[in-house]
């Protein structure tokens, strides 16, 4: 049945096209010398050759009763049109249908009529006419609102723009223009009286991109074919590219076959992440990239549009073409006799538009620019044609009984856009000798793994040649996942396996061999999900004859992935091997790597022998001098660590810990780690330890959290538990005046920490790096202390000097000039008033907010000693009044009720008399 169906439309029809997303077959036919535009629907369910077949007119209702004839049998819907149709194309995408006229391009809308709950049929609804000047379609495609034309010379690429803001480019009534074949016949006139039999005129070649493509002189313009009332779904016009080509006139005589075919759009669909197991449907692709293909008996040319146009490649056949199918893996090229398969570059380029992180240090893709090559030359017999669907390559072939010579026409047919009609020739209905040949493609995976094979053969050469194929081999599996919705799940996991792998033998090429671009070793190494002992272990380590050389992209990728602080620990044999590499060929790296996490298994007399032949002068020898001090002190050798850090001052060691911070700090899963040498300091030298975090957070190489978090791990802290190494480095941060520390959340730290202390009578749990008096000589944000402060402090016994310390330091910032009082009065509660500590920090805020009233009646009440240092102290200038308003009369008050203050509440009206005396 279905050879009948084909054979049938082969016979009647002089152009034919199956539209896979729309499930419906569209020929233009001749019969009795008229032209036919019709569609095939519902084809599938003609179960018998002389089944009953229905023909209705495009956009014909359907009525109800009709639902179970229609069901079972085939409809041909008759598309009437203003001109003949010269061709035709489908959207992959949608199947909407795009008809090629002499003058214009017809588009109609797929749809489908609803009959009823369980059936709907298939019909089209004429929706756009495409007018189109001084070029005549000999091919046409069709996808996603792009329109590519081509005629014997030309090619045309424009967009229809769904963006309403040029609103008057459509046209609701019928579109009036000049006629092109009358303008064709004017062109004809005047160069034909140029022309003899000596000389052929032909326009120059030209390539215009972009807004410059409208240059071309070709007008396109939009008529919606709608009532005025309906929604339009294409506005206005955008032109991409213009591309026109000149005859070759080396020859005397030119094939009449010298022309432009095979005109392609293919879409590349959105897939997301190449490791994903989800299966995309057809309702969620999203159109990634699109490509334009179109061929010359010798040369076809690939373009890349959509968000830019450029041209990807240009293909030289060995013989002259006759017809070419684009896929996302394979160009498929037929001459009269082969039929040949190139690579593409459709892969790449999607890959690049779908993954912003395509060409960094995390992924990476063969380039565009990469050289096109020929896979696969098959001797076929008489081809005529080509078509391509999912892994199966269609031929359709004819055996001549003997050779027919060509015909050679005059030059003159080459002239500038003459309007010439596009009649393909088809085979009488009598002629014998046609075959139709399916032609199963090898699997992406087989064909990549015998890609594979080959490249062994120049593993050992060191030649581009095996990138090369191994780029292809790469690119075929990419292209294949890209496609992942027709893959079953067994297959998808054995290209992702494939890829993988794939990746890895990248990596080993540029990590091997000597290339410009050896540093895609490390993104091809990552994609291949290779671990860094994996990848040692591919290196070859024996050596015949000479020193060992590393190349620069092994020496980059280990590099790189020992500052990636990767939770990954390799052997001591391989951190060995790693060290040799990097002595031999980047010195300057190994104080550096010896610092990863992933080198934790070196032997330190290993590490120190190689430290130890380093020539110190073309870089810091303060780094490796602290490396050997880190080595000794994994060893257990304390005195050749001291020995070696007595070898430099403080200062200098310092800026060794910012050259390599990870001789301090580590990650490991995400947290971080204090390194043994980080916890010897903390016990022999804790100032220098936090001098020297103080620096690497100057230095921006670790954050205000980090740190924090490192002391707390340093001391074994958790939760709130702070350690007084912690508040030491806050400390030294108020001190240092970070520019990037925010002033009042430090402050609310110290405070915090401070009142805390002092209200549970926590000591420190070590020895404060600085005192109170340190703090105020050194650091402007810590303030003198008040006179009266004193006063009122000396009326108690306080005997613990690290409670002292404590009280000084929280008073110090309270009077100094940056401290915001209002901030931290809510915190205050657990300061209890009834000690002399609580009552001074209280009293001290409240005179910060001027709040005097209220701290004279606390020291009358409390300690009435220090109320007059503390009003001569305060109550000053705009604030003398309180004096007689507020302190006199208190004071004379307090003495006429007599109590056990009395002789001190005399003492102090004693001491104001004199005052004012």
């Amino acid at each position: 049945m279905m050879q009948g169906k084909l054979w049938f439309l082969i016979r009647n029809s002089k152009c034919n096209l199956i539209s896979f997303s729309g499930d419906y077959l569209v020929a233009i036919e001749e019969k009795n010398k008229a032209t036919f535009l019709r569609a095939y629907v519902n084809w599938r369910s003609k179960r018998t050759e002389n089944s009953r077949v229905c023909i209705r007119m495009v956009g014909h209702d359907v009525e109800a009763p009709f639902s179970e004839t229609f069901r079972d049998q085939m409809s041909i819907v008759e598309m009437p049109l203003s001109e003949a149709p010269l061709c035709i194309s489908c959207c992959p995408v949608k199947g909407d249908l795009l008809v090629g006229c002499t003058n214009n391009l017809v588009l109609f809308s797929l749809k489908y009529q609803i009959i009823n709950e369980e059936f709907s049929i298939l019909d089209f609804e004429r929706s756009l006419v495409i007018h189109i000047d001084n070029i005549t379609p000999a091919e046409i495609s069709f996808c996603v609102g792009y329109v590519a034309v081509m005629s014997e010379l030309e090619v045309l690429i424009v967009k229809l723009e769904s963006d309403p803001k040029n609103r008057e480019s459509v046209n609701h009534h019928p579109h009036k223009t000049t006629n092109p074949t009358k303008q064709a016949e004017g062109i004809s006139n005047e160069t034909s009286q140029l022309e003899s039999d000596d000389f052929v005129i032909c326009q120059k070649p030209m390539e215009l991109l972009g807004e410059k493509s409208k240059q071309s002189g070709i007008s396109v313009t939009l008529e919606s074919t709608g009532l005025a009332g309906e929604k339009i779904k294409y506005f206005h016009v955008r032109h991409l590219l213009y591309r026109r080509f000149a005859p070759d006139i080396s020859s005397c005589l030119l094939s009449d076959d010298v022309r432009l075919h095979s005109l392609q759009l293919l879409p590349i669909y959105q897939t997301g992440s190449l490791t994903s197991d989800r299966k995309n449907s057809s309702q969620e692709k999203v159109l990634l990239s699109l490509f334009c293909f179109f061929s010359l008996p010798h040369v076809g040319y690939l373009y890349m549009i959509v968000k830019s146009v450029e041209l990807l490649s240009v293909y030289q056949y060995p013989e002259k073409s006759q017809q070419a199918v684009l896929t996302p893996q394979f160009l498929h090229v037929i001459t009269s006799n082969n039929l040949q398969c190139y690579t593409v570059r459709c892969s790449a380029a999607a890959a690049r538009e779908e993954d912003p992180y395509v060409d960094t240090t995390l992924k990476a893709c063969p380039p565009i620019s990469m050289d096109v090559c020929a896979l696969r030359i098959q001797l076929f017999i008489g081809l005529k044609a080509i078509c391509h669907f999912k892994n199966h390559v269609v031929l359709l072939t004819k055996a001549d009984p003997e050779t027919v010579p060509e015909r050679r026409e005059s030059p003159k047919r080459f002239l500038s856009r003459k309007g010439t009609s596009v009649n393909p020739k088809t085979p009488p209905v009598a002629e014998a000798g046609w075959n139709l040949y399916i032609v199963n493609t090898i699997s992406p995976v087989q064909l990549y793994k015998e890609m594979v094979d080959y490249s062994n053969a120049y593993k050992t050469a060191k030649t581009q040649s095996c990138i090369h194929l191994l780029s292809e081999a790469h690119l075929l599996v990419r292209a294949a996942l890209m496609d992942a919705s027709q893959l079953e799940p067994g297959e998808k996991a054995e290209l992702l396996e494939a890829f993988k792998e794939s990746c890895g033998h990248l990596g080993d090429c540029y990590s091997r061999l000597e290339t410009q671009h050896s540093h895609l070793a490390l993104p091809y190494y990552k994609m291949s999900g290779l671990s860094m002992a994996e990848v040692l272990n591919r290196v070859d380590w024996a050596v015949e004859d000479g020193p060992q050389k590393y190349e620069r992209g092994l020496i980059f990728y280990i590099n790189h992935s020992l500052y990636e602080n990767l939770d990954e620990e390799l052997s001591e044999e391989l951190s060995a091997k790693v060290v040799q590499m990097f002595y031999a060929a980047e010195p300057k790296q190994l104080p550096h790597i010896l610092c990863s996490p992933s080198m934790k298994n070196i032997d330190p007399l290993t590490a120190i022998k190689y430290l130890r032949k380093l020539d110190t002068s073309g870089f810091s020898s303060v780094l490796v001098t602290l490396a050997k001090a880190a080595m000794a002190l994994k060893m257990g050798d304390l005195d050749m660590h001291r020995n070696e850090m007595k070898s430099h001052s403080e200062m200098k060691l310092v800026c060794g810990f910012i050259l390599e911070p990870r001789l301090l700090i580590q990650q490991r899963k995400g947290q971080i780690v204090p390194t043994e040498f980080a916890v010897h300091l903390k016990e022999t030298q804790p100032g220098l330890l936090v001098a020297s975090v103080l620096a690497l957070q100057k230095n921006n190489k670790i954050g205000i959290e980090e740190a924090d978090s490192f002391f707390k791990v340093l001391c074994g802290k958790d939760g709130d538990t702070i350690p007084q190494l912690l508040v030491d480095f806050w400390e030294a941060q108020l001190v240092a005046c970070l520019p990037d520390v925010v002033l009042q959340e430090l402050f609310f730290k110290l405070t915090s920490q401070y009142i805390w202390r002092l209200s549970k009578r926590q000591p420190p749990d070590t020895t404060p790096l600085r005192t109170s008096e340190d703090l105020i000589n050194t650091c402007s944000h810590y303030g003198l202390i008040n006179p009266w402060v004193n006063v009122l402090i000396s009326s108690e016994s306080l005997v613990d000097k690290n409670y002292m310390e404590d009280l000084s330091k929280l008073q110090s910032l309270i009077c100094g000039p940056s401290f915001d009082i209002a901030s931290i009065v809510p915190f205050l509660e657990p300061l209890s008033e009834d000690t002399v500590a609580g009552l001074s920090v209280h009293v001290l805020c409240h005179t910060r907010l001027k709040e005097y009233d209220q701290c004279i009646d606390r020291l009358l009440e409390r300690c009435p000693e220090a109320v007059i240092p503390y009003a001569n102290h305060e109550l000053k200038e705009e604030n003398r009044t309180l004096w007689w308003k507020k302190l006199l009369p208190e004071l004379c008050q307090r003495i006429k009720c007599g109590g056990e203050k009395y002789q001190l509440y005399l003492s102090s009206l004693k001491g104001k008399i004199i005052f004012f005396a």
